[in-house]
């Protein structure tokens, strides 16, 4: 089963791991397809020169040829990109009936897909931070580009997923709008979100997606949903008790009841929402928890080489 086009839940423990290894299978691929021509390791190697910094010397190929070869990589650290995840209660659906560390929910697509990117910075030699939000901002890091920094955030990650929280509320406006005043100019920007937050204040989230375009940063949306059951409301039809995991509220109903309307409802929504990222230059990605990784790390890499 390939990870980029799904998941081996044995290795989803282990963050790193499983990040190079959804990394290492995008770059082999890529290798195979019509985007070969991405740069996303290095340039190119170059013969030594004595008194330079050993650091870049790549010892395989010394191994192999008992000459000093270095990588000359073709950007030092000019990206910078800020992940940006939805932590709030809707995040954990589907939830498990017992606790599962390897079941799949929203959050735990968005935490594993944020490791894998930041495996892929790190490779380019790009700066990375993290954030995550609920109501309020939880965790706002300053983009850096070390292994040290990637294995704290890595860290940041893994207790994320430990520690599930019910009934927490989202306030994606406000935290779009502390995110925008907050990092670096011209930053890539990536978000991971549902993006359920009050349909009723539309507008405001929307001007908030404004703000960070306003600041000069490019960013990409992934909309990060069970597709089956939350946009085409794929449910038996039987009487169900649907549960707002973020407000508690509870309601039951016969699912083909409500099919038609929430369908209708939910396209209407996500069509409001395409549009206006289309129409603020933002990259607006479906991210299907179902699919796998390749949906993220392939416009990730797009959207890379046009900004350089």
């Amino acid at each position: 089963m390939s990870l980029l086009n799904n998941y081996d839940v044995r290795n989803i423990n282990n963050l790193e791991l499983f990040a190079r290894q959804v990394v290492e299978g995008f770059i082999i691929g890529l290798h195979k397809s019509p985007f070969h021509g991405f740069s996303v390791e290095f340039a190119e190697h170059r013969l030594y020169n004595p008194g330079e910094s050993t650091k870049n010397i790549d010892w395989k190929v010394y191994a192999r040829t008992q000459k000093m070869f270095t990588k000359r990589y073709e950007e030092e650290t000019n990206l910078r990109c800020q992940i940006v995840i939805d932590s709030s209660s809707s995040m954990y659906f589907p939830e498990a009936k017992k606790h599962d560390p390897k079941h799949m929910n929203k959050l735990r697509f968005s935490a594993l897909s944020a490791a894998a990117l930041m495996n892929l910075l790190m490779k380019q030699r790009d700066a990375f931070g993290l954030t995550t939000f609920d109501n309020e901002l939880r965790e706002h890091t300053r983009c850096k580009s070390s292994t040290t920094h990637y294995r704290r955030l890595l860290s940041s990650l893994d207790k994320l997923l430990a520690q599930p929280i019910h009934n927490l509320t989202t306030d994606a406006t406000k935290a779009l709008h502390q995110i925008a005043d907050s990092i670096h100019r011209r930053s890539l920007v990536i978000v991971f979100s549902d993006m359920f937050d009050d349909t009723e204040k539309s507008e405001k989230l929307f001007e908030a997606l404004q703000h960070l375009k306003y600041n000069k940063h490019e960013v990409i949306l992934f909309h990060v949903v069970d597709e089956a059951k939350e946009i085409n409301f794929e449910f038996e039809n039987r009487p169900y008790i649907f549960e707002d995991m973020e407000t508690g509220e509870k309601v039951r109903l016969q699912s083909n009841q409500v099919k038609d309307y929430y369908v209708t409802q939910m396209k209407a929504y996500k069509e409001a929402l395409k549009m206006k990222c289309l129409q603020y230059k933002i990259d607006f990605v479906e991210a299907d928890i179902n699919k796998g990784f390749k949906q993220v790390l392939l416009p990730y890499l797009v959207k890379r080489g046009k900004m350089y």
